[in-house]
């Protein structure tokens, strides 16, 4: 395909013109999230948190609800930030799926205390997407875990504490349905995804329609006398609530929170740098590892190019150091140790860096990213990093959610149906700075701006916990 081709395309993929809608992508009990991220662990411990004091009888606990990794780190910067403000508030915490272990480190140090028993789903929370991981879930006692979540959040209301839900319409109900005060903060849903461009899927008749992507059951339950806040991801999101009235604002976006921006190693400086997110649930990642090596291998480029492979909790390094051995990579110990990096590999003019816990550092090396990961492509898009993905067959990345990214981050990220396609974008991209800067801006207006965590827990401390912030 000619260079020309290509950036029609991806002008096309940034204004919306002549590209046919997504499809609709609902995202059930669980949006997919990447492990690989700033708001996890490392970036709470750069934290100084107080000691926890004993709350005094008769105030207010706050009750977290989140469905999912990505919610579940969105809700700890949140109520990180209004522990240091108020480290009385006794805070308690329910990830409604999956083990919740961005939630640990509090726990440990003894100020946040956690609901129930965590839960590993055989589907790993997508179960909407396979009747297979959907039925096992069944056998594993997802309903009646779910039922014993629904009975403590009822319970933690008739107590007088106050909910505040974090995530899509599950999160949601719960609240909703405990009888109490609540809150909500609305991550996976944007109004981007279905007005990019003129769309001719159904979804997007429907949402047009209604103005709205959220539902018009979602909106009865936000419309609550007793739901006091509702945050919208984005303005054009809280616009559309606003018109079926809901009250909705927007405060900043978590997701950009906890970036620090470091002096990259020489060198790396004078080669050219992708980042590389492979997804974070298995076996499904390495999957995708090993796809996106071979797109890397159809790289036509001859300049030096280093790829830095960001990792969370899974997959770890030794499982991508056996592909990399079969793709006939070769390790070296040579490398700077200013990169952070556990191990590096080489292979002609490309060197691969694997790096557990590097994503917030590396992102901002980057001049491009090839990303088949939820949350942290955004992010990595947020910081104007544009990236390219290469869809598998999901569950976690597959090509409906893929198309669904691209149009919420404005073709920020471009989905390619194969290893050559991918290698044909990355050389477009790497090849026309100027062009790589425009995708680049228009991703960082659509994740907006950082600070969200902070406005955000003012607005709970507000108007969820006001009458206990003022007895303190």
């Amino acid at each position: 395909m000619r260079k020309r081709d290509l950036i029609i395309e991806l002008l096309q993929l940034i204004t919306g013109f002549g590209k046919k809608a997504a499809p609709r992508f609902e995202l059930g009990i669980k949006d997919l999230q990447s492990s690989a991220l700033p708001l996890g662990h490392a970036a709470i411990k750069e934290m100084d948190h107080p000691p926890a004091d004993r709350i005094s009888h008769g105030t207010k606990d706050l009750v977290v609800l989140s469905n999912g990794h990505g919610e579940d780190l969105i809700a700890m910067r949140v109520i990180d930030c209004i522990h240091i403000a108020h480290p009385r508030i006794s805070i308690k915490v329910l990830p409604l799926v999956g083990e919740g272990k961005v939630f640990d480190i509090g726990i440990s140090a003894g100020w946040l205390k956690r609901l129930g028993s965590p839960m590993r789903l055989p589907s790993g929370g997508f179960s909407n997407q396979s009747f297979r991981g959907f039925w096992a879930d069944i056998a594993e006692g997802l309903f009646q875990n779910t039922l014993k979540q629904w009975l403590i959040v009822r319970r933690e209301a008739r107590e007088g504490n106050v909910i505040l839900a974090v995530g899509d319409v599950l999160p949601l109900v719960f609240a909703w349905s405990s009888g109490g005060e609540f809150g909500f903060i609305g991550t996976p849903k944007s109004d981007y995804t279905w007005r990019s461009g003129p769309g001719q899927a159904f979804s997007d008749f429907y949402h047009r329609l209604k103005g709205s992507e959220w539902d018009p059951w979602e909106w009865f339950l936000m419309r609550s006398s007793r739901c006091q806040m509702v945050v919208a991801r984005d303005r054009l999101t809280a616009r559309g609530l606003r018109r079926h009235g809901v009250k909705a604002q927007v405060c900043g976006n978590p997701m950009m929170d906890g970036f620090k921006k470091t002096q990259m190693p020489l060198a790396l400086a004078s080669k050219r740098r992708l980042l590389l997110l492979c997804g974070s649930r298995m076996p499904e990642a390495i999957v995708n590892f090993q796809n996106i090596l071979k797109a890397i291998n159809l790289i036509r480029t001859k300049e030096p190019m280093s790829i830095l492979v960001a990792l969370g909790a899974e997959p770890s390094c030794d499982e991508l150091c056996s592909v990399l051995q079969d793709f006939e990579y070769k390790a070296t110990s040579s490398f700077d140790e200013n990169i952070g990096a556990k191990s590096c590999w080489e292979k002609g003019p490309l060197r691969i860096f694997l790096g557990p816990g590097r994503f917030s550092i590396w992102a901002s090396w980057v001049e491009l990213g090839i990303a088949n990961a939820g949350t942290a492509t955004e992010q990595l898009i947020g910081l104007g990093v544009p990236a390219v993905s290469l869809p598998g067959h999901g569950p976690q990345f597959n090509k409906h959610f893929a198309k669904r990214q691209s149009r919420l981050l404005g073709g920020g990220v471009m989905p390619c149906k194969t290893p050559k396609r991918l290698a044909e974008v990355v050389d477009c991209l790497l090849g026309d700075k100027i062009l790589l800067h425009r995708v680049g801006n228009v991703g960082v207006k659509r994740m907006g701006s950082s600070g969200g965590s902070l406005m955000i827990a003012s607005l709970v401390s507000k108007l969820l916990l006001g009458e206990a912030v003022e007895h303190m």
